[in-house]
């Protein structure tokens, strides 16, 4: 069986989140039933949604995995600044 399809915009919408230090501000919904990225509201935050558990920074692996398809990127440029414990985080792009 094949794996779905992840649900993500459009390489250039998410680098137009990001600001001039190359900080992204992503809110991450752990436990989600697919994988999907989608794009800020008025906010500026990108949404990730996620299947992975927030247990032992699977949840945090698995945003980055996500973002960095998105971006035709690896995953090793990519760094989490801010918020391993929390929904709200800071990821800096590389």
């Amino acid at each position: 069986m094949a794996r779905p399809k992840v649900s993500c915009p459009p390489r250039a919408d998410i680098l137009a989140l990001v600001d001039g230090a190359g900080r992204l501000p992503v809110r991450v919904a752990p436990n989600a039933s697919a994988d999907a990225i989608i794009l800020a509201t008025a906010d500026g935050i990108l949404q990730v949604r996620t299947t992975a558990t927030p247990e032992g920074g699977k949840a945090n692996e698995a945003v980055l995995r996500l973002l960095a398809a998105a971006l035709g990127q690896p995953v090793s440029a990519l760094e989490l600044l801010r918020g391993s414990t929390g929904r709200n985080k800071i990821v800096r792009v590389i």
